[in-house]
C-alpha cells in the first residue's frame, strides 16, 4: 500500500517502536510506587515530559499527559463549567473535538460564537475581536486545520486582543514536525498535542497549560499528572511520545523540505493531466493538500484508489464513512457538488517522488 493519509495518522517511527518495546519489557512498574522500579518508571515519564516541553518551548511543569488530542481539547473546554465567564469563541473549521463538545456544554450555560474563515480557511480576525465580550472565558482557534491545512495567525490575533486575561487555546495536533511551534512566541495559554500525528504511538497526547490556577481536573482519580489527570500512566506510550517529539523537531527542516518537494511535484503534474483540479486553501501545512475533482465523487475515487493500493481520505478521518459535505469545505465556500468531489492527500517523511508518480498515473487512468 502507498500511504498518503498522514494527517489521519502516521506510522510509528522505528526508533520509537523499539524504545516502547524495551519499556514494556523492562520498566512496567507503576510510576506511583515508591520502590526502585516504580521510581525509575516515574523518571522515564519526567524525561518524556522534558522532551515535549523542549519541542514546544515550554517548561516541563506545564506539560500534562493524557490519551490524545481529543481528551486534551475536552479538558480545556470542560474547565469552563467551573468559571464565571462561560462564553467561548471558536472558528468555523475547528475539529469536532472542539465543536461537538460545545453542544454538550450548553446545559451548563456555556455560550459560543463561531467566527467565519475566508476562502483560504483563514479566520476573520476583525470579527473574532468584535466577538469578545465581558463574559468571554476562552478563545479556541486551531493552529493548523486537519482537512485543508490552513494556518491561523495565532500570534497576530493574541497581540490584538484588547481584553486582558482571556485565555487562548490552540489545537496544534497537526503541527509538530511540520512547522515551528513555540508556546511563548505564540502567546497561548493552552495547547493540545497528539503523538500519533508525528510518528508516535496512538492513545497518548499532551496538554500545555501555562498556568493551572484556574484549571480544573477533567478525569478525577489518583494524583497522577499533579492531580490534573487521574489514572495510572501509560509509560511506554508517554516515553514513545517524548522520543517521537524529539525526533520530529530534530528532523523538522529536512521533513518540511521533503514534503514541499512532494507537494510541488504532485500539483504541477496533476494540473497537466486534470486541469480542472482545484487546490483548496493554499496557505497550508507542507504536504497536506485538499484537491477537488469536479464531476467525480470523492467516495468513489477513494474506493477505486483503495482497490489499487493507495490510501487517501476525503476529509477528517473522525468522520470516515459518513458521506455528506464537509463542514470545513462548506466554511471556505465550496458548493456541495465540489465539496463532495474533494480528496485530502497528505504526504509523509518516507514517501517518494516515485510513489507520487505512481499515484498521478493511477489518478489519471481513473479520471480519464
Amino acid at each position: 500500500m502507498i500511504y498518503f493519509d498522514h494527517s489521519s495518522t502516521t506510522p510509528i517511527h522505528s526508533e520509537v517502536s523499539k524504545r516502547m518495546y524495551e519499556i514494556n519489557q523492562d520498566h512496567f512498574a507503576n510510576p506511583s510506587s515508591v520502590y526502585e522500579s516504580g521510581r525509575k518508571a516515574k523518571s522515564l515519564i519526567e524525561h518524556a515530559r522534558f522532551q515535549i516541553a523542549e519541542a514546544v518551548g515550554a517548561k516541563s511543569s506545564q506539560i500534562y499527559f493524557c490519551s490524545g488530542g481529543t481528551e486534551a481539547n475536552n479538558q480545556v473546554l470542560w474547565s469552563l463549567i467551573n468559571q464565571k465567564n462561560k462564553h467561548i469563541i471558536i472558528s468555523a473549521i475547528e475539529h469536532p473535538a472542539i465543536s461537538k463538545v460545545l453542544e454538550r456544554l450548553k446545559v451548563f450555560d456555556v455560550e459560543s460564537t463561531l467566527v467565519p474563515v475566508d476562502k483560504q480557511g483563514v479566520i476573520n480576525t476583525s470579527i473574532l475581536l468584535d466577538s469578545i465580550r465581558d463574559d468571554t472565558g476562552l478563545i479556541s482557534i486551531m493552529l493548523a486545520n486537519n482537512e485543508i491545512g490552513s494556518l491561523q495567525p495565532i500570534r497576530k490575533i493574541i497581540k490584538q486582543i484588547n481584553k486582558p486575561n482571556v485565555p487562548f487555546h490552540t489545537d496544534a495536533v497537526q503541527s509538530i514536525g511540520k512547522m515551528s511551534v513555540d508556546v511563548y512566541e505564540l502567546g497561548i495559554d493552552y495547547m493540545s498535542l497528539s503523538a500519533h500525528k508525528f510518528y508516535g504511538p496512538k492513545g497518548v497526547g499532551a496538554l500545555f497549560v501555562k498556568n493551572r490556577d484556574k484549571f480544573s481536573s477533567f478525569i478525577v482519580g489518583g494524583n497522577q499528572e499533579n492531580g490534573l489527570r487521574g489514572g495510572t500512566e501509560n509509560i511506554a506510550g508517554i516515553v514513545g511520545m517524548g522520543l517521537a517529539a524529539e525526533l520530529a523537531v530534530k528532523n523538522q527542516e529536512k521533513c518540511i523540505a521533503k514534503l514541499n518537494l512532494l507537494e510541488k511535484h504532485f500539483l504541477s503534474n496533476i494540473r497537466q493531466s486534470f486541469p480542472l483540479a482545484k487546490h483548496n486553501a493554499k496557505n497550508n501545512l507542507p504536504g497536506l493538500l485538499s484537491i477537488s475533482f469536479p464531476g467525480y465523487k470523492s467516495d468513489i475515487l477513494m474506493a477505486k484508489l483503495d482497490r489499487l493500493n493507495f490510501a487517501v481520505s476525503n476529509g477528517s478521518a473522525c468522520n470516515a464513512g459518513i458521506i455528506k459535505p464537509s463542514k470545513v469545505l462548506k466554511a471556505i465556500g465550496l458548493e456541495d457538488e465540489i465539496n463532495l468531489s474533494t480528496l485530502r492527500i497528505s504526504f509523509g517523511k518516507d514517501n517518494t517522488i516515485e510513489e507520487v508518480d505512481q499515484f498521478i498515473k493511477t489518478l489519471n487512468d481513473i479520471l480519464n
